[in-house]
């Protein structure tokens, strides 16, 4: 049975990376980076990584789930000889160049890359062909790269599935057990801010007496969530004059590329600084959206759920769920992108009367009970009202959370009262 170490359960809790057992010189790469000391899912998955335990960690978005499982890489991995030795997949190439740029800010000196559909294959050909201690990449080129005789993952001694619960469903699955196939029982590490149920037989099967690090999420106590009922042909309209209301950083999320497409090109025509995000866009184009708006450049980003995991943007005030996702699930991945890292934030889920039966379904799945906004108070007069509750405060540039670049972190002082 997985030995569990459940927030606040754990037989110790270590207050300093040193009591952790990290080593002076990571000590230095971190301080480096103004990390001083560890968040608790490091904490607690550090030492059991170190030890050279298989680790599941559920922790919410933003908790530093990432250098949980890169700091022990670094600390472990012998350097120079034959490779790769350690292996991260992720579902998106967005967050994989993003893992390995932190990976690059712990340990220069380690040879890396990136692996990504969207791109010509001669740069990552070559670069595993000099020869690389740690890859990063998505499952389908790394298919791709082993089919092609240019990988292989026989040394691999350290192996991480970032959005675990992702890798092993059923899009992913395949080819991730193909992966995972040709290791030879590394040392595994399940990241997610979400396991189902589900996923537990998977845990089993891949993983050997793992340290579960579950952390109780308090998401919900900083999101302020609520639910706009809205005519199908009104839905645009009240969009546009919701983002107007805002006025500040905004990610949209729609179901297909398409769709997205689509919304991104009327949200434009109507006047608004937007940038896409979907599968479709080449690489340059998503590294350039991307950017745009972290940087600010663009206010919206219209995206779909490719957008949902992984992605560290900071600075985003509020997220609607113009089309429905597929499952309860990824409407926690999804608002995950506000209230980020300790702060507040705030998310609408738009229900037309023909989304009343997926909205059931997810409901019925685990959604959570989102009260109604009044629609009326909140875009004739930016109040966020609940239908059946008091009144929230005003929903404006000045209530949005504001971000400081200079801390990385927002200052506004807005709170949300707590509804009856």
């Amino acid at each position: 049975m997985p030995v569990v170490a459940e927030a606040g359960v754990s037989p110790r809790t270590f207050g300093s990376f040193a009591e952790a057992g990290v080593t002076p010189r990571m000590l230095a790469a971190l301080l480096k980076q103004g990390i001083t000391e560890p968040v608790q899912v490091q904490a607690e998955a550090i030492p059991a990584l170190l030890a050279g335990r298989d680790v599941v960690m559920e922790a919410q978005t933003g908790s530093g789930k990432t250098l949980a499982y890169l700091i022990p890489l670094v600390e472990k991995l012998p350097r120079g000889g034959a490779g790769p030795r350690a292996l991260i997949v992720t579902p998106t190439r967005e967050l994989a160049l993003q893992v390995e740029k932190v990976l690059r800010t712990l340990a220069p000196e380690l040879r890396t890359t990136v692996l990504y559909g969207g791109v010509g294959y001669a740069t990552q050909r070559l670069a595993l062909k000099h020869g690389v201690d740690v890859v990063v990449g998505t499952p389908g080129r790394i298919i791709d790269l082993l089919g092609q005789g240019r990988l292989s993952l026989s040394r691999i001694e350290y192996l991480v599935l970032d959005e675990a619960d992702e890798m092993l469903d059923a899009g992913f699955a395949p080819s991730v057990e193909k992966i995972l196939g040709l290791t030879y029982e590394p040392q595994t590490v399940l990241a997610s801010a979400t396991m189902p149920s589900w996923v537990s037989s998977m845990v089993a099967k891949h993983t050997h007496e793992a340290v579960q690090v579950r952390l109780a999420s308090d998401h919900a106590e900083r999101l302020e969530h609520g639910l706009l009922r809205v005519d199908r042909e009104n839905k645009l309209q009240t969009l546009s004059r919701l983002l107007r209301r805002h006025k500040g950083s905004a990610i949209i999320f729609g179901r297909t590329k398409h769709g997205v497409k689509k919304l991104n090109h009327s949200l434009r025509q109507m006047g608004h600084n937007t940038v896409e995000l979907q599968g479709d866009l080449s690489q340059l184009t998503r590294d350039r959206a991307m950017n745009s708006f972290r940087e600010g450049r663009s206010q919206i980003l219209v995206a779909t759920n490719v957008a949902a995991r992984g992605i560290d943007v900071v600075n985003v005030g509020l997220v609607v769920n113009f089309e429905l996702p597929d499952s309860a699930q990824w409407l926690t991945h999804r608002v995950g992108r506000t209230a980020r890292m300790g702060e507040l934030g705030r998310a609408l889920t738009f229900v037309t009367p023909e989304d009343e039966p997926a909205w059931v379904k997810l409901s019925r799945q685990g959604a959570p009970d989102i009260r109604e906004i009044d629609t009326k108070q909140l875009l004739d007069e930016g109040s966020w009202i609940y239908t059946e509750g008091r009144p929230m405060q005003s929903f404006s540039a000045s209530a949005a959370p504001r971000f400081n670049r200079n801390r990385g972190r927002t200052n506004s002082k807005w709170r949300p009262r707590r509804s009856a």
